[in-house]
């Protein structure tokens, strides 16, 4: 496979990950922190409070880290779960109140063989 095809925008995915965790109970605060470390320890960055994403330069390599993520899920709450392209992720637009905003900073991802 040549450089230019594994470096495609439609090839390269994003992995979003949204959840909404109970936090009534000291337990529930317990679980849904460590649901958010697990996150950022297998790369993840924060996109918003809980809104998750991360760079993943394959479907197979999305693959490999949706079901790392559906290993790990909290016992309560929802968690959602999407993948997108990289061309998509780039169309997205952003706005803070009435004015766009910029892109938030994403880390580079780098890919070792």
């Amino acid at each position: 496979m040549s450089n230019l095809s594994r470096l495609n925008q439609y090839r390269i995915m994003w992995l979003i990950v949204f959840f909404d965790l109970p936090t009534e109970t000291k337990k529930d605060r317990r679980e849904a922190g460590l649901f958010r470390k697990r996150l950022i320890k297998d790369g993840f960055n924060m996109f918003q409070f809980s809104i998750y994403a991360r760079h993943c330069a394959s479907r197979e390599n999305a693959f490999v880290h949706t079901k790392r993520v559906k290993s790990f899920l909290p016992p309560k709450g929802e968690v959602g779960i999407l993948q997108i392209t990289d061309k998509q992720f780039g169309m997205m637009e952003l706005f803070r109140s009435t004015k766009e905003a910029s892109k938030p900073q994403v880390s580079q991802q780098l890919e070792l063989f």
